[in-house]
Order: structure tokens, then sequence, then C-alpha cells
């Protein structure tokens, strides 16, 4: 028998695509070059692998045999050409990255400007969202790395490396009557409206945990995803925002900052699978990731 490896590269596509036309358009190929080869195919079987007759191309019973092997066989000799490359030092394919919203006071635009020199060969996407779901990524394998924001321990399966610690403090206007308090507790400050990140996110993790410690619940006025829009809300004189230190410091003409007690703080830290990136790309990353932010 002598199939071709872009054949069975065909019979997946159509099979995933139901359809000649959006396979071809997939494989940036030709549509009449792919019935083609999958009719050779056809023919080295004997048997008909496609179901041509409905709106839509389905397998037949011998097609949906042969699939997982034509998978099996593809898998197989990318995973042989990464091996090849890794033991060369030539690393390729795509890795995914997530970070948390608004994170702010580390360079990812460097961090990844130096991955691409090292590792031209690698495409790299970048997504943007709340903790618990970059976790869930992370877990899930969708993502290779994750910028997170963390309170507790990190969840089973993944590891992590703080690359920020910072206290949070209570951040009020100027002209409000707590601007003159040295200091406030949880209980007193779950007395007050609260402005905070929403649930999901590190910071807001962190004031629940506390909160609940004390058998009380924040009352959370207003939310929001991005640190600089709450610090305006509290400027505003809107209510308590729960804010890093160093973002109500970075705005000593609008905002006074109360430490809270007992001391709030949140980690920003990497997270990538405990049981290790599945690509030489993804180590890559992890590697780089982790000696960036352990020099600085």
């Amino acid at each position: 028998m002598l199939m071709e490896l872009r054949q069975l590269e065909y019979l997946v596509a159509v099979a995933e695509e139901a359809g000649f036309t959006r396979a071809a358009e997939r494989l940036h190929v030709a549509q009449p070059g792919v019935s083609a080869q999958i009719r050779r195919l056809e023919r080295e079987f004997g048997e008909e692998l496609l179901d041509r007759t409905g709106r839509t191309v389905r397998l037949t019973e011998a097609g949906a045999t042969v699939l997982p092997y034509a998978r099996a066989a593809l898998a197989a000799v990318a995973g042989a050409r990464l091996a090849v490359d890794e033991l060369a030092g030539l690393v390729r394919g795509r890795v995914a990255m997530g970070v948390v919203t608004a994170c702010g006071g580390l360079d990812l635009a460097g961090l990844l400007a130096g991955f691409h020199h090292d590792h031209p060969g690698v495409e790299i996407s970048l997504a943007e969202d709340n903790s618990d779901r970059l976790l869930a990524g992370v877990c899930a394998g969708g993502l290779d790395l994750a910028v997170v924001g963390l309170a507790g321990p990190p969840p089973d399966g993944v590891r992590t490396q703080v690359v920020l610690a910072e206290e949070l403090v209570a951040a009020v206007a100027l002209d409000d009557p707590l601007a003159i308090v040295t200091e406030i507790t949880i209980a007193e400050l779950c007395e007050r409206a609260l402005i905070s990140l929403p649930a999901g996110t590190g910071m807001r993790a962190c004031l629940d945990e506390a909160c609940a410690a004390e058998g009380r619940r924040p009352r959370i006025a207003f939310e929001a995803s991005d640190p600089g829009v709450l610090a305006q809300l509290a400027a505003r004189g809107l209510g308590v925002a729960i804010l890093p230190a160093s973002a109500v410091t970075a705005r000593p003409d609008r905002l006074h900052g109360i430490p809270v007690r007992p001391g709030l703080r949140s980690r920003v830290e990497l997270a990538w699978r405990a049981d290790g990136p599945t690509s030489p790309a993804a180590r890559a990353l992890v590697r780089h990731a982790r000696a960036v932010f352990a020099d600085g």
C-alpha cells in the first residue's frame, strides 16, 4: 500500500470539516486536489471512506474505522519532528499564554519579545481573562502558561512561581472621613461600600477569604476589571477601593491608602501544569518566563 501522509491529512480534514470545500480552505489547497487524493486513498483500501450523497460529507463505516489510525499516524509524525527539532535545538510550534486582566507591574511585552527573539519559529497567542478561568485553561491544557492572581494555594495539578507579592490597602478619597485613619480592620471594612475587582480575580479572592474568616461578607458597591477604574471611583468618593499599595502611592493627590488588619496580600504568579508542558515550545516558554521573573 503506497498511501501518503497528505492523503491521511486530507481525510482527517474532510471528516472534521464535513465537506471538501471547507477542508481545502483549511489546508490551503485546491478542492479538486483534495477530492483526487482521497479517491486514490479509497482505491488503495478498496472501500469508500466518505459518503458523498448528502448535503454534508460523512464518514462511511470503513472511513470511521480508518480515521483514528490516520490521526495517530499524523500525530506520530508531528511528534517525531518535534523530537528531532528539540534535539537539534530548533524549537517550533505554537504556545498559548494567558494573563490576568489589567496585570500591571510586569513587563509581559518584554518577556514575549525575548522569547520570540530566541525562538522565532514558535507562534505565540496571548489571551486575557480572570484568574479562575486562566487556571482552568492551564488544567485543561488549552493554555501552556498563565500569569494569574492568587490569594491561596494553586489548584491541584498546577505549579506556580511567585513573581509579585504586594500588600492590599483600603483606598479612599482625600476628603473621605476615613482619610485620617491609620488602619482599618476587616470587620470595619465590611461595614463600608467597597469597590473591588470581580470574583475570579486574585485580589477579590483575597478580600472574600479575609471577610469569610471574620464571619462576614463584603458589601460590594462597584466592580471593575481595571484597577485604574477602581481608583477613579474611589477618588470620586463612591466607596472604599481595595487596591495594591503601589496603585495608591502613585496617586498621592487623589487617594489615601489605609493598611488593613489583619493584612491583605495578593500574589501574581506564573502557573503551568504540574505534569509539565506537553511540547518543546511550551517547555521553552515556561523555562524562559521562569528565568525572566527569577532574574527580576
